[in-house]
């Protein structure tokens, strides 16, 4: 706990940055004569204050929905950028956290950090490989070559007082500035503090690295590190060093010749593929974090680093996600206000109609033009202006997906100009759409769930005879009813057979459908079986909802 005299000296630092940087105008007071943008001096603040509030300000830059565009575009220009620690100190907290000698596990280590943020930084190593005497030239390089990442000395410490000062700032913005209520301050500070302190844990980070490594191993997309989890710790991550040129260092790219249409494609790829394929995507793919394989300057491929933030979703949302993209880019508007209104995502009265028009004024100008200059960062802040007016509740489980979406597009826009991110995203939305609601998807779920029915049926049937036996029915289960009920299970039980049989029959057709066209197209004789099978489940359906026309 922060002790009182230290949170009031660091309350009274905030003030006072608050007060030089003219910001009164946050708070509903007359905007300043500062000839400086509102922006721009909050921006400055906020970097003058440390590493924890521009990591803050960083995650109010993808909040264009509670933050006007001006602020949120000034916001996402920060820089998480401080200068390195000793490597002497890193050295200790390396030793600390291994329990032995630094020279006992590395054969060599950098002094010099190679990189250095608010969190932690990274020095150049190599580890030490244990080998038979004789085993190889004196001298020779042994173990492969590392990076350590180790966090900063007392920036858990840092973080929580700061991260609890946040708190406390926006309890009262809510309870004194009315104008702060709609911003929901502390809704905010919530959703950064769960960012900033899985960034603490180490091993959490590594468990993204490799869990993102097995989801793209062998790919020629992208490239994702090892984890030496023998002599990683929660303060120290040890991963397999890679080499390449980083995307911030686009003259050397081009110096190259590097296809950038192909690079900057394949980036949009991989983000679509990460979120809908393997719904586990990297949050935080900055230039800095992206290096690319140049060993083949027409097919270059990426390497990625800094694992720290990720996001997922739940299956509602990437379904509602994918359906609200195909229908944004068919210009079905009135699917994309009834889609916002079953997810919750806007208040269950709102009308339909209403919302539809407004996104129409939204999107009708934007597609207009070719698909290529769409941004969909532009477009993304239009709909949340309009989204405004009918209550739009924020969804944080999309504000990570907003900014990866919006840097991603930034990036492939910034390496070529004429990007179609839609033809890139489009086939892969419609395919993973055709994997979950198409006949294979059906047929792969309901094989999911076969054992939990196999095993929860019997335990129903059981209890519901332990209850006939006792007698513990209701009453008007006695007796007739008795006999009405199991006239009741009879029919339904007979009807229910049709409906299997035919729902069997038509997935046994679609999915011989999907086998005869992947194999060059389907022949005379398939498709005389894949007809007869379909018919046997239209008949089969015909024949279970007759059945309850002529009980």
């Amino acid at each position: 706990m922060l002790n009182p005299l230290a949170r009031a000296a660091r309350i009274w630092q905030i003030l006072r940055v608050f007060r030089r940087y003219r910001l009164g105008e946050f708070l509903g007071r007359p905007p300043s004569s500062d000839p400086r943008p509102r922006g721009k001096r909050l921006r400055l603040a906020l970097e003058e204050l440390g590493p924890v509030f521009i990591k803050f300000g960083q995650a109010l830059s993808t909040r264009p929905d509670i933050l006007p565009i001006d602020v949120a575009q000034e916001l996402a220009m920060l820089q998480d950028r401080v200068p390195p620690f000793p490597g002497e100190e890193a050295r200790g907290i390396i030793e600390h956290a291994l329990g032995k000698p630094i020279d006992a596990v590395f054969e060599e280590f950098e002094p010099e950090a190679l990189a250095s943020a608010s969190v932690a930084q990274v020095h150049a190593a190599r580890l030490r490989e244990q080998r038979p005497a004789g085993a190889g030239p004196d001298g020779e390089p042994s173990g492969p070559e590392v990076i350590v990442k180790v966090l900063r000395p007392g920036v858990e410490r840092q973080v929580h007082r700061d991260v609890a000062l946040l708190q406390a700032l926006a309890l009262l913005a809510e309870r004194l500035v009315p104008r702060a209520r709609r911003l929901r301050p502390t809704a905010v500070v919530a959703e950064y503090e769960k960012i900033i302190f899985d960034e603490l844990d180490l091993m959490r980070e590594g468990a993204n690295a490799m869990l993102l490594r097995r989801n793209w191993l062998g790919s020629a997309l992208i490239y994702h590190p090892l984890v030496f989890w023998d002599c990683s710790r929660p303060r120290v991550l040890v991963m397999e060093r890679i080499h390449g040129i980083s995307l911030r260092d686009l003259e050397q790219l081009q110096a190259l010749n590097v296809n950038f249409k192909v690079l900057a494609e394949r980036g949009v790829e991989i983000f679509f593929q990460q979120v809908f394929r393997d719904n586990f995507f990297h949050a935080d793919m900055h230039p800095g974090n992206i290096f690319v394989d140049v060993s083949d300057p027409e097919v270059p491929s990426y390497l990625a680093v800094d694992f720290g933030i990720v996001g997922s979703l739940s299956d509602a949302d990437q379904r509602y996600l994918a359906e609200n993209f195909l229908a944004f880019f068919n210009r079905d508007y009135k699917r994309v206000a009834e889609l916002h209104v079953e997810s919750g995502w806007v208040p269950p009265g709102t009308r339909v109609q209403e919302f539809e028009s407004a996104i129409r004024t939204v999107c009708e100008p934007i597609f207009e033009k070719p698909l290529r200059d769409i941004s969909f960062g532009f477009f993304l802040l239009r709909l949340f202006q309009i989204a405004r007016r009918f209550d739009y509740q924020v969804q944080p489980q999309l504000v990570l997906l907003q900014k990866t979406l919006l840097t991603i597009e930034g990036l492939g826009r910034q390496l070529y100009p004429d990007l179609d991110l839609w033809k890139t995203a489009k086939p892969i939305m419609e395919a993973w759409m055709r994997g979950r609601i198409g006949p294979a998807g059906l047929l792969t779920k309901f094989r999911a769930q076969v054992p939990e029915l196999a095993e929860t049926l019997p335990a129903l049937a059981q209890q519901l005879l332990r209850r006939v036996n006792s007698g513990s029915l209701p009453s008007a289960l006695d007796g007739s009813g008795l006999d009405a009920l199991r006239h009741e299970i009879r029919f339904t039980g007979r009807r229910m057979s049709w409906m299997i049989a035919g729902s069997t029959f038509w997935v046994g057709a679609a999915l011989m459908f999907g086998f005869a066209d992947q194999s060059g197209g389907p022949s005379a004789a398939s498709i005389g079986v894949i007809s007869a099978l379909g018919l046997a489940g239209t008949l089969s359906w015909l024949r279970a909802v007759t059945s309850a026309r002529h009980r």
